[in-house]
């Protein structure tokens, strides 16, 4: 196979990728091991060492066999940024369990799904989270035995955990829930394995076995759960690390800011960052910038992975020039387009760092192209596939296209998912078979319409599939959409993506009322946000007398952001005349 891409690696970048199969619990003991004394987690100014988490990790995993966790139950986490989804999330895996990925945004209803979906029989949790889990705790269909709970004072040294509740407690936000039936603490599940000096039992644990459930929703915004295994994970991690061969084992300070949850942030933020020796700060809100700067001042942040949407949060805050970016080197943006002028801002707030546009998906645990972060960057270019990754661009007949044409992008390599989570349909409509001289290939259908240079760079053109993009987060219309047909007012929806210069995009909705209906924009947003996480509902709506319509009569959504761009053009237009 052709890969013009490999003339333009930096110098230092394998052509050929050489990353040792490991499962994660392999990856992180032998970073214990090299790194033992080094900090691994920094939460609140306080640090736990590589050998500190993996002592912490190894008591989880025995905590989980305790209560019954077999090889591959399903364990889901719930958790922001915080050291008890790292040592969950491993200590899982080590007791050989698959973890399930769940969104700290999620209402009762969506956390519903994917639990009853994945068939998870332990939930680990934040405890301000719990009250959505008892929403749904009665449903038959639930398969979760037990509820592990934790607080952010779990995290915390003496006297601080004693004093994190009371300053809670005072703000009115504080949320106790008590063991009893179903629930344990975090901190009691510990504390039993500790005392016993209870060690996990072994479990044998291959590469090619699941690991993770990272539930996204594809073509038709239903979920699904996207098997990846040891083996991926690891491997992109890898591919992520021989990415940039300036990365000093044991120095670097990654901020750990984007959700561990999403597989993005799991991979660049977390694994990536472990697998070199890391020091890892992190940030449970990075909503909250004042505490984002000042944790990249404090503690001398040298990698930022994140968002488009975060890095445009940094360069607009007025708080900013208060604070010295300037240990940052390296950034690798993803979850959505990076935009020329956010790039050029925040590489000149930090004083020249690296920050670099990739792509991936969560089907390829995520990581398949970035562009060189110490070579030729192009602007409006995902970059270049990474060691270990073959790229191609097919027609609809499964041929490739020449170079230059359009076409959909398929991508194969050792981070591609086993499958989707009992859905043997839609795997075999995205993972396609081909044999070659060199064997069998597994090429993934991304859904995404791009094209490629001479040079081997990689554009994105459009998307195949109508997902909207807000901040990072995928939103579904048929999601938002069947939300809408709840309300008593509404005849007719639609919902589409229009361009928001700091989401990326923001959900819009046109709607066509009942007769005799009355309803207000500010009351459609009010509603959808009772059962959809707030990036979901629309930030606008637009009332109409009627839809287009094909002649099936499925509303032409294409038809709408159609009009809705040239609208927006025209607005650009009237305002340069006017101005």
């Amino acid at each position: 196979m052709n890969k013009p891409w490999l003339k333009h690696y930096q110098d230092g970048v394998p052509h050929e990728f050489a990353g040792e199969a490991l499962t994660l619990p392999q990856l992180l003991e032998r970073a214990s091991e090299r790194f033992g004394k080094e900090p691994a987690l920094e939460f609140l100014g306080h640090r736990q060492t590589y050998r500190q988490l993996w002592a912490n990790v190894q008591h989880f995993a025995s905590g989980l066999q305790a209560l019954g966790v077999q090889k591959g139950d399903r364990v889901a986490i719930m958790l922001p940024n915080t050291p008890q989804f790292v040592v969950a999330f491993f200590g899982a895996a080590l007791a050989g369990a698959v973890v399930v990925n769940t969104s700290p945004l999620y209402v009762a209803h969506e956390l519903e799904h994917q639990l009853i979906d994945s068939g998870a029989s332990v939930l680990v949790m934040l405890d301000s989270f719990y009250p959505r889990f008892a929403e749904i705790e009665n449903n038959p269909a639930l398969s979760v035995r037990r509820v592990i709970v934790t607080g952010i004072q779990d995290a915390l040294p003496f006297p601080q955990n004693l004093l994190y509740p009371l300053l809670e407690k005072r703000k009115g936000t504080w949320v106790e829930v008590k063991e009893q039936g179903k629930v344990l603490t975090f901190g009691h599940l510990l504390e039993q394995a500790q005392d016993h000096h209870v060690a996990p039992r072994s479990v044998s644990i291959g590469v090619d076995d699941v690991a993770l459930l990272q539930y996204t929703g594809g073509t038709t915004g239903v979920p699904k759960g996207a098997m990846l295994t040891h083996r991926n994970l690891v491997a992109n991690a890898q591919q992520a690390a021989a990415w940039m061969p300036d990365l000093r084992d044991g120095q670097e300070v990654t901020l750990g800011a984007i959700p561990f949850f999403h597989v993005y942030g799991m991979t660049v933020a977390m694994n990536l960052s472990l697998l070199i020796g890391a020091n890892i700060v992190l940030i449970p809100n990075p909503r909250d910038i004042k505490a984002l700067l000042s944790a990249i001042e404090k503690s001398g942040v040298t990698l930022f992975p994140g968002v488009p949407t975060l890095y445009n949060a940094i360069n607009n805050s007025p708080l900013t020039p208060e604070y010295n970016l300037k240990t940052v080197r390296a950034c690798i943006s993803g979850s959505a387009a990076l935009p020329s002028e956010t790039a050029r801002k925040f590489r000149e707030i930090t004083g020249g760092a690296n920050l670099v546009e990739g792509y991936g998906l969560t089907e390829s645990s995520p990581i398949t192209h970035t562009n060189p972060v110490g070579g030729e960057q192009r602007e409006g270019s995902i970059g270049l596939p990474l060691p270990g990754i073959d790229a191609s661009v097919r027609d609809d007949e499964g041929r490739e296209v020449p170079v230059g044409e359009i076409g959909e992008l398929w991508v194969a390599g050792p981070n591609i998912m086993a499958g989707y989570w009992q859905r043997s349909d839609a795997t075999a409509e995205t993972i396609v078979e081909e044999p070659t001289e060199e064997g069998q290939v597994r090429w993934l259908k991304t859904g995404d319409m791009a094209r490629m240079d001479e040079d081997g760079y990689f554009s994105i053109v459009d998307r195949k599939k109508e997902l909207i993009l807000v901040g990072g987060h995928n939103v579904y219309p048929r999601e938002v959409e069947e939300v809408l047909y709840q309300h008593p007012a509404v005849l007719e929806a639609a919902v589409i993506g229009v361009p928001d210069t700091y989401r990326g995009e923001h959900v819009k909705a046109f709607v066509v009322l009942k007769p005799e209906h009355s309803v207000t924009p500010e009351q459609i947003t009010a509603f959808c946000k009772q059962q959809l996480s707030a990036f979901k509902a629309p930030r606008s709506v637009e009332f109409r007398s009627e839809l287009p319509l094909s002649a099936a009569g499925k509303v032409l959504r294409r038809v709408l952001a159609e009009e809705e761009k040239a609208k927006m053009e025209q607005a650009t237009v009237a305002a340069s005349a006017g101005a």
